[in-house]
């Protein structure tokens, strides 16, 4: 042909190439060696295997079945089909990919039906040949720095001495506020009390206590620990230095506020040192 109708093919050629070249079968997809070497248990994918005749499916599984087939996705390739698998094996050795698989309509190899292309698959164990368990591990001492043990040693130790330390703090913080508190004596707390009689604005319930407070004193100091409170009332009023302050609250009770000139703090003397 020549100018630029002989450069050109005619446009119904054009059409059945285009055609041609979209029905025809293409060839299997070709698997690489390392591409199908796998271990025992590891599961490998496997994509846009192209296989002629009509759809396939993944052979039903077997108890006694030592390797696995699942077909994850099937497309239409004019007139083959295009399969994404995902396989596995529980033993080692060389599987035929294509044997695990049989046509979707139950038919039968034979016929028009066109064979299908093998594609190995070699499957590999991590065991020593002859060996059906993994070996024992040997013996080997765990190293003792930076071990579990060791770190709850130090731990602990470091538990305890926090805490002792702790423990020295409070103490000796409780020991400071102790001797920093001014300490009151007996005498002290005794004197508004008896200031408040001398001037006949004691109450009744508050010279009780004040009785009481009196007879727990002198009931340790003059031994009369087994005498009831009247007894020992009684007997506190007859000794010269216990009877002293009671008498003259005795007297300030039935003659309020006529106390007269009284030295308090003689009064309180037996009670200033406690």
């Amino acid at each position: 042909m020549t100018g630029s109708a002989g450069s050109r093919l005619p446009s119904a050629l054009r059409r059945t190439v285009l055609v041609a070249i979209l029905v025809a079968p293409a060839p299997a997809a070709v698997v690489r060696a390392e591409d199908a070497v796998l271990t025992v248990g590891v599961s490998r994918a496997m994509v846009d295997v192209i296989l002629p005749g009509p759809e396939l499916v993944a052979k039903p599984l077997s108890p006694d079945s030592s390797f696995v087939l699942r077909i994850t996705a099937t497309f239409a390739h004019g007139t083959d089909f295009r399969y994404s698998f995902e396989y596995y094996a529980l033993e080692p050795g060389v599987y035929d990919l294509t044997s695990y698989l049989v046509p979707r309509d139950g038919s039968t190899p034979g016929g028009t039906r066109p064979p299908l292309p093998e594609i190995p698959v070699e499957v590999r164990s991590l065991l020593a040949p002859g060996q059906v368990t993994p070996s024992t591990p040997g013996g080997r001492e765990l190293p003792g720095v930076g071990g579990y043990r060791d770190f709850l040693l130090v731990a602990g130790v470091v538990w305890v001495a926090v805490l002792v330390l702790l423990l020295v703090w409070r103490r000796r913080r409780l020991l400071s506020q102790e001797q920093a508190a001014p300490v009151v004596t007996l005498a002290e707390r005794l004197r508004p009390l008896v200031e408040k009689a001398m001037r006949g604005e004691l109450p009744r319930e508050e010279h009780a206590q004040l009785e009481r407070t009196l007879l727990a004193f002198w009931r340790d100091r003059l031994g009369l620990v087994d005498m009831d409170a009247a007894e020992a009332i009684r007997e506190m009023k007859r000794h010269e230095e216990a009877g002293q302050l009671l008498r003259e609250l005795e007297r300030w009770l039935h003659r309020p506020g006529h106390a007269g000139e009284v030295d308090v703090a003689a009064l309180l003397r037996p009670y200033a040192e406690s």
